[in-house]
């Protein structure tokens, strides 16, 4: 993975330096809360319900060992013992006193960690594939390419304050596992007719109160291009992106007013102007990056291992786990682990800081020292031995690390809601937890198949409501909370939004919603059928007839 070099660890140092004396004259009134609020969001601070949250980036979901346990001590000392990882690859403490922030900073920037534009409206962490260098579909690996926009857009002066937030993924596999087509700007790589490298560039995706799959704004533009054409888009966004209200800010607003052929022809005119300017890369400099992500010392080792196919044929729950949280690896004799945060009872994507540590071992002893976080809130091991994973999964499952849920009714994406959210019009957390309560039978879960839920507690959208197969949004009904129902979204290369099933729930009522859309289909599915493909099949009507059947059928659709 990619480490500081001085000029990086000279420039993290000077913000937390500075920072920290921003803190000092806010707690000493020199600086009032509007002054120190674009300073404080710029340094991924927020002042949620209950205190302040503190989001520190993590990019494209890579963490080494020593960050896991900084992240540990952190939580331990500075916070109530746990972090929270996010949908965008990103970790958050969630009730750390104001004036501890700027030490949290001075000690993460000891293992080459940060916050800065974890929030404001400027770029944003890039995030990716969490498989990266690993998966047997990739085509190219995203990482260097990830790394190097990372380096361009941190501090970009002229980007700082753009009209909203802006985000940017990168997919380098023929499977989309970094969501692309939901981000601001989407990036896919791939090799032209010649076996060239470049990248295909979707624009104006986005999910919140306006949800848009992205479009295709270029389908190939070459490698060492690649800076200067997202410096175009991002030109034309921020002179004619919305400043005057912040519902309408971010770029998919603008795409679509203009039209994507308008708004391909200013970013092109503006491209005209930087391109073969000083941002074009150079091969010195993308050998320069991605030296850093070679292949770890992989052992020659055979593609099967006797010892592992014998627990798996004598020990049924380890067989279950490896159905569920196995991924296979490039490398004959290797495999990739997912390390499950969504054990019933525990909010999605919560750790503690005994188990963060216990990561950071494990990491150490079973997958070259690193751990990467998923978009769906959990952990992975990119390289384990075949041979180690029965001892791997034997101390995960002793620490609460090893559920076999990966994608199925319990692996919620979930956000922390209003038990945290000062935005938040109702709460995530234990909507999630009355579903994982519901579906504890772990055969069921099996019997139903690959199913996504994802909840969010306002318009925000920071669970991906409007992409899971079965979407939650919290809504605000007369002050009371209530829950609306989407069905028929998905994340990757068929990526859609999914649609409004009908009028709001009580809380009460939404175990009982879930357990009849899942009975209509199981009823209603073909054989071997998921969920999202009977949804496609036989539309909406079977499950709406079924939720509504015994209740109020005129209830006003609350306000969202």
């Amino acid at each position: 993975m990619y480490r500081y070099d001085a000029y990086d660890q000279k420039l993290v140092d000077e913000r937390v330096a500075q920072f920290r004396d921003q803190m000092r004259r806010h707690l000493a009134g020199e600086l009032s809360d509007d002054e120190f609020r674009p300073v404080r969001l710029q340094n991924g601070l927020y002042i949620q319900r209950h205190a302040p949250m503190f989001r520190v980036s993590i990019p494209y979901g890579h963490l080494a060992s020593r960050q896991l346990r900084k992240l540990a001590e952190l939580a331990r000392t500075y916070d109530k013992g746990y972090v929270h990882f996010t949908t965008r690859q990103n970790v958050q403490f969630n009730w750390s006193p104001l004036e501890v922030i700027p030490e949290m900073c001075a000690e993460l920037a000891k293992v080459e960690m940060h916050s800065i534009q974890t929030s404001g409206n400027c770029i944003r962490n890039f995030t990716s594939d969490p498989f990266a260098g690993v998966a047997g579909d990739e085509l190219i690996d995203p990482r260097p390419w990830a790394e190097i926009l990372r380096q361009w857009a941190t501090f970009h002066p002229e980007f700082a304050y753009l009209p909203r937030k802006f985000k940017i993924a990168v997919n380098g596999a023929q499977e989309d596992r970094a969501v692309i087509q939901v981000h601001d700007i989407g990036l896919d790589l791939k090799k032209n007719e010649a076996g060239e490298i470049g990248f295909r560039i979707l624009v104006g995706g986005g999910l919140g109160r306006t949800p848009i799959i992205g479009r295709e704004i270029e389908s190939f533009i070459p490698w060492q291009h690649i800076i200067t054409y997202c410096e175009a888009i991002l030109r034309v966004y921020n002179r004619y992106g919305r400043r005057d209200n912040s519902f309408k800010a971010r770029i998919k607003i603008l795409v679509s007013a203009l039209g994507i052929d308008e708004f391909r022809w200013q970013v092109r005119e503006e491209w005209a102007h930087v391109k073969d300017g000083p941002n074009t890369l150079t091969v010195e400099e993308v050998h320069r990056v991605a030296d850093f992500f070679e292949d770890p010392a992989y052992e020659a080792l055979p593609a099967d291992d006797v010892g592992y196919h014998h627990h798996i044929a004598e020990d049924l729950a380890f067989a279950s786990w490896v159905k569920r949280n196995v991924r296979a690896h490039k490398k004959p004799g290797y495999a990739s682990v997912v390390l499950s945060l969504k054990k019933p009872g525990v909010p999605p994507g919560d750790i503690t800081s005994e188990q963060l540590e216990l990561v950071a071992d494990w990491a150490d002893r079973f997958s070259f020292g690193e751990a990467r976080v998923t978009h769906e809130q959990n952990l992975v091991f990119a390289d384990v031995k075949k041979s180690e994973l029965h001892t791997l999964w034997q101390l995960a499952r002793k620490a609460g690390l090893a559920t076999p849920n990966i994608g199925l009714l319990t692996d919620i994406i979930c956000c922390p809601g209003g038990d945290f959210c000062s935005l938040a019009n109702a709460k995530s957390i234990p909507i999630a937890a009355a579903i994982q309560e519901r579906f504890d039978d772990l055969d069921y879960l099996h019997d139903i198949g690959d199913i996504e839920i994802n909840i969010s507690g306002c318009m925000n959208a920071c669970g991906h409501h409007h992409v899971g197969h079965i979407g939650i949004l919290g809504v605000d009904k007369n002050g009371e909370e209530w829950y609306q129902v989407t069905i028929g979204g998905s994340q990757g290369n068929h990526a859609a939004i999914g649609k409004v099933i009908g009028p709001s729930f009580a809380r009460a009522e939404m175990p009982d919603v879930i357990s009849e859309l899942i009975e209509t289909y199981i009823e209603e599915r073909h054989e071997d059928e998921l969920f999202i493909d009977t949804v496609r099949r036989i539309g909406l009507d079977p499950f709406k007839t079924r939720v509504y059947a015994d209740r109020q059928p005129h209830r006003k659709v609350a306000n969202v």
